[in-house]
């Protein structure tokens, strides 16, 4: 079998990162801010901040919808999120004059603080790495097929780079950094050291890179992982005079549905019904952390109170799994705040070695040049 050379395997080893070195910079970058937005925007914008001076019990998420739609009387609820219990229940409406908005509700007070109907660093961070804000075309997006792709430079970068750096373990207990050899041999030796230090953190962002690229063609193939609560039977519905009877089902009484439903069920999203057929659905979480917020789900129909539809982890397939323990490995909310910055610093160092990356290149590059000038010089010389 034929020996590959080390300088093929550092010549592709470049190349897996080279070319879109600036994309997947942005990439990595953009991830990690994303990793702690809920944490930058609790600091930038105190009317997101659930405060509670008073050491009172939250009020229930449906108490929240209840105070929007007394301030804004024509106000028509579509969803609300809960996030970590730091941050104000944001609930999404529509009304005259806003044609989407977010009240921010704090569950401990139960007043308004903020109402936004434009862009939140939370929405905006979490778009531009996403999908780099390309636009949907149905059910894909350019952007996130590029940002998706990442993972396999990401893939390739990372064992063409242990298959340069043999003996790569050696690093953990004898690390080297030759700072009076000049910037080439220190940058080589700060990135092989990082590189060595964030093997698990390279290998994750691959495997969930990976499963991101695959969940995008599956949309693109208009294939549903968790399958959509199918729409109530029509001679179903209660016969009224009314033009918009109202549901009898209320949003508290189908939360306390799926909170009797599913053990500790921890609500994160829910979905108000759109029209007579639908229903309410309702995304919680539960006691494993490698769930992500949405692994139990829940369907209610809002007349006769009837659960249509059910997803927990017990009965998810195999692509359903994959799907609900992506997000918190790749995002690292496995373990709250503390993994959240542990994913913060690996995030800063991935990116730092992108950089470091092109450093290398560009000055092995430039040692090339001026071998090639003094070549020449010396041959003319010569002539």
């Amino acid at each position: 079998m034929a020996r590959v050379s080390n300088r093929f395997l550092f010549q592709l080893h470049g190349w897996f990162s080279l070319p879109v070195w600036v994309l997947f910079s942005f990439v990595c970058l953009t991830g990690t801010v994303a990793v702690m937005s809920h944490e930058f925007a609790w600091l930038t914008n105190e009317n997101i901040r659930a405060v509670n001076p008073d050491n009172r019990p939250a009020q229930p998420v449906a108490e929240s919808v209840t105070t929007v739609k007394k301030t804004f009387p024509d106000a028509d609820v579509t969803g609300v999120s809960v996030r970590e219990s730091y941050m104000a229940h944001e609930v999404m409406f529509t009304a005259t004059g806003k044609p989407f908005a977010i009240a921010y509700v704090n569950p401990y007070s139960g007043a308004i603080q903020e109402v936004n109907d434009g862009v939140t660093f939370i929405g905006f961070m979490r778009t531009l790495h996403g999908w780099l804000y390309f636009p949907w075309h149905g059910s894909y997006s350019l952007g996130y097929y590029l940002v998706s792709l990442m993972s396999v430079v990401m893939l390739g970068a990372l064992i063409t780079g242990l298959l340069v750096f043999k003996k790569f373990w050696q690093a953990y207990r004898n690390p080297k950094i030759r700072s009076h050899q000049g910037p080439r041999t220190l940058t080589a030796d700060l990135h092989k050291l990082a590189g060595v230090w964030s093997i698990w953190f390279m290998v994750i962002m691959s495997a969930t890179g990976l499963w991101y690229l695959i969940q995008s063609v599956m949309w693109h193939a208009d294939i549903e992982v968790d399958p959509w609560p199918a729409q109530l039977d029509a001679q179903s519905l209660p016969v009224s005079s009314q033009n918009t009877p109202t549901m009898p089902v209320s949003l508290a009484q189908a939360i306390t549905k799926a909170e009797n439903t599913f053990d500790n069920f921890q609500t994160s999203y829910i979905m108000m019904p759109e029209h007579n057929r639908d229903t309410y659905k309702l995304y919680g979480g539960g006691n494993n952390p490698f769930y992500d917020g949405a692994s139990f789900q829940l369907a209610v129909n809002p007349w006769n109170g009837e659960i249509t539809q059910t997803i927990t982890p017990q009965n998810m397939d195999a692509l359903q799994t994959i799907m609900h323990i992506a997000d918190p490995l790749h995002f690292g909310t496995i373990g709250g705040i503390w993994t959240k910055l542990l994913w913060f610093v690996f995030g800063l160092i991935l990116s730092g070695m992108s950089v470091s990356g092109f450093i290398m290149w560009y000055l092995r590059l430039a040692k090339a040049r001026t071998a090639s000038r003094k070549a020449t010089a010396a041959r003319l010389q010569e002539a």
